[in-house]
């Protein structure tokens, strides 16, 4: 029957169409049902059109201290009209290249607003959306699997929720109609500091608060504190043990109070606000509560194959819980994918999941931080090595950054790699690999890198750990 499908995916976002299009491969009718973009919100609103920006405050940066490298450079500022169009001309471009493998592996996109009615049956309701060309419409359709992949979208605190105005979600930060004079940032994690970097960079006066004692509360202490000084040393100014206690709105700015952990408090006052705060999974109006799928903290609870506790039923990607990150959705689509055809799909181990943050500096890691390592019992050597010991960083200006590796002392494992500094989100996934092969810190020694190279610092690193770094 045209409405029945071997698969039917519910969102296109990195697990939804990776999945399908893996779904395919293997032989299965596949469908994807999307209500609003094409590729989900990472094409459209999140990783790629943030780095598009990241990238014109970037060249930005470098022109402005253009001297630093015998270069003239006169006449120079921000369009942020022209930043902005530009980044959502490469959104528009990822969104149309999405739908562009779908129909190329003849996977069916329904548009509409879909709510699970029974086992294995879908109601798609119309989209107020648009719908893209050859898209099929709202109506019954049946699967003998369904992949629940809605994602995420952004927590909301209580009396300080988005109203695109003054107080801004990242859709609102993404597409600015100017460059706020200040700008006051709730969180520190990647989105927060990535919009920090964006916007200092534009000339905005950034404050970033957050509620943790250290900025980036996921990463290695000793990296986060390196990234706060430098973010401290553009300028940024930034507030840990804090929290945004009460925001007022004016005519064209926010004033928030400001409590810290001692009990003191202040008032600060910003052009726009944006809310970093964390993302929740999108369960809600999907029918989850009729056929009593099991969810916890505004995730659904899956296990290693990605399978909820109803049979047929699996969820993927943000809406399956952390790390809520594109990589992991497009691996666990293509585990869902392959646990339903039959084949040996292998369960994701989270521990091997890098972690990438794309300010200035940037941020990069996977596995243990020292201080897990630590609590999990582990007798650990630690390697360091300065980016100022590297030949190709100082000659691209960029010396100021670190490289961090953990081993198991009595083993010589990789537990985990930490680091900041120019490009290190394209050197991290060296060690994602060492990890996944079961690598020795022997191997790793033994391993030859090219000169000169930034990548030399990971090598450093590791020998460092050992007692035989070169160059420190």
């Amino acid at each position: 029957m045209a409405n029945t499908y071997d698969v039917l995916f519910i969102g296109s976002g990195p697990g939804g169409y990776v999945g399908a299009i893996r779904a395919a491969q293997l032989g299965l009718k596949v469908g994807v049902i999307e209500r609003q973009y094409v590729g989900g919100i990472c094409p459209n609103w999140g990783c790629i059109p943030a780095k598009a920006l990241l990238r014109s405050a970037e060249i930005f940066h470098y022109i402005e201290h253009a001297k630093d490298y015998g270069l003239v450079a006169e006449k120079f500022g921000v369009d942020i009209a022209g930043v902005v169009k530009r980044s959502r001309g490469i959104a528009a471009q990822m969104s149309n290249g999405v739908g562009f493998l779908l129909k190329k592996n003849k996977v069916d996109v329904i548009w509409g607003q879909a709510t699970l009615t029974a086992p294995g049956k879908v109601t798609v309701a119309p989209s107020a959306e648009p719908a893209p060309k050859g898209a099929l419409a709202a109506g019954e359709y049946t699967a003998k699997n369904i992949v629940i992949a809605t994602g995420a979208r952004p927590r909301a605190l209580p009396g300080i929720e988005p109203d695109k105005k003054l107080i801004w979600t990242y859709f609102e930060a993404l597409a600015p109609a100017s460059v706020p004079k200040s700008l006051l940032i709730m969180g520190s994690g990647a989105i927060g500091v990535e919009f920090a970097s964006f916007y200092k960079a534009m000339g905005s006066d950034v404050t970033i608060v957050e509620l943790l004692p250290q900025i980036l509360p996921v990463e290695d202490e000793e990296i986060a504190e390196h990234a706060r000084k430098r973010f401290e040393k553009q300028g940024i100014k930034i507030l840990t043990g804090a929290k945004v206690s009460k925001v007022v709105k004016g005519a064209d700015s926010v004033t928030a109070t400001v409590e810290t952990a001692d009990g003191k408090s202040q008032t600060i006052t910003a052009d726009r606000l944006i809310s970093a705060v964390g993302v929740v999974g999108n369960i809600e109006n999907l029918g989850l509560e009729a056929l009593g799928v099991k969810t916890d903290r505004g995730c659904v609870v899956v296990d290693g194959l990605c399978r909820t506790n109803i049979p047929g039923l699996w969820a993927i990607g943000d809406v399956a819980g952390p790390p809520m990150l594109a990589h992991k959705a497009e691996h666990e689509g293509v585990i869902a994918a392959e646990a339903i055809a039959g084949k040996h799909a292998h369960p994701m181990d989270k521990l091997m999941i890098p972690g990438c943050t794309y300010c200035m500096p940037q941020i990069a890691s996977v596995g243990l931080t020292e201080k897990r390592a630590k609590e999990a019992g582990f007798e650990i050597k630690v390697g360091r090595f300065p980016f100022i010991g590297n030949g190709k960083a100082v000659a691209l200006g960029e010396s100021e950054g670190m490289v961090k590796t953990i081993f198991d002392a009595k083993t010589g494992r990789l537990l985990g790699a930490h680091l900041v500094g120019a490009e290190v989100t394209e050197m991290i996934q060296g060690f994602v690999l060492a990890m996944n092969l079961e690598t020795t810190e022997e191997e790793l020694i033994n391993a030859v890198f090219p000169h000169p190279t930034v990548s030399e610092t990971m090598h450093e690193s590791v020998l460092a750990a050992f007692g035989r770094a070169i160059h420190m």
